[in-house]
């Protein structure tokens, strides 16, 4: 996992990207995790975690704008 300060260095469409993924990511952990085929469930908190870090820094971003 990323940092807040490393994230903010990148640019807000790769941010944008980034978080896409990470989401997408997470909704098939969550998926796993319903299905019993997730070996550890404390994965789905670091990638919620992730995502929010993420979408912090792009409103910081663009607020800043």
């Amino acid at each position: 996992m990323k940092k807040a300060h490393e994230l903010r260095d990148l640019p807000v469409e790769e941010l944008e990207s980034l978080a896409r993924e990470k989401s997408e990511e997470l909704m098939n952990m969550k998926i796993q995790l319903q299905m019993r085929q997730l070996d550890n469930p404390l994965v789905v908190r670091e990638a919620r975690r992730e995502v929010a870090v993420i979408k912090t820094v792009i409103t910081e971003k663009k607020a800043a704008l």
